[in-house]
């Protein structure tokens, strides 16, 4: 499995960690060894130009997510098949801010939003209430299971 990951922000990340949780939830979700991803930290107004050029918003969002090959999630014993999953970018700046009013520590919601964009690039979304839920427990299963192999949140 290929993870490529970059900070070009000037906020210091355990990038070694974001590695780690990359990893265990492409295991977890059963995608194939032969995989890649990039995973591309910025800060504030290079985010926005993302944000305006991918979504056609305006302002600094926390991550955002670009699938490549379109693959979806495996199952145990029938993993996906290979491919590029997509790129991934995402703001410390802005999950400093959320992990303060969330309560947690940083490298936590890190966590949470690079196994959130991992899910979007496989495929899935939260516009549906139950899409949501769905999508938002699996990717909080996803950072536990990390937690339980030995990393701090």
């Amino acid at each position: 499995m290929s993870i490529e990951i970059e900070n070009e922000s000037a906020v210091k990340v355990d990038l070694d960690a974001v590695l780690g949780l990359a990893q265990s939830a492409l295991a977890q979700l059963h995608i194939d060894s032969a995989a890649d991803i990039e995973i591309l930290l910025v800060d504030e107004a290079p985010m926005e130009s993302y944000h305006l050029d991918w979504m056609e918003e305006s302002g600094a969002t926390d991550v955002l997510s670009q699938p490549i090959d379109m693959l979806r999630p495996g199952k145990p014993g029938a993993i996906t098949a290979p491919g590029h999953l997509g790129l991934i970018v995402l703001c410390p700046q802005v999950a400093a801010r959320q992990a303060e009013t969330a309560g947690h520590s940083f490298m936590h919601e890190v966590f949470i939003l690079t196994a959130h964009s991992i899910l979007h690039l496989l495929g899935y979304d939260h516009a549906e209430p139950d899409d949501e839920r769905e999508m938002f427990a699996l990717q909080e299963q996803i950072v536990r299971n990390f937690a339980s192999e030995g990393q701090a949140l």
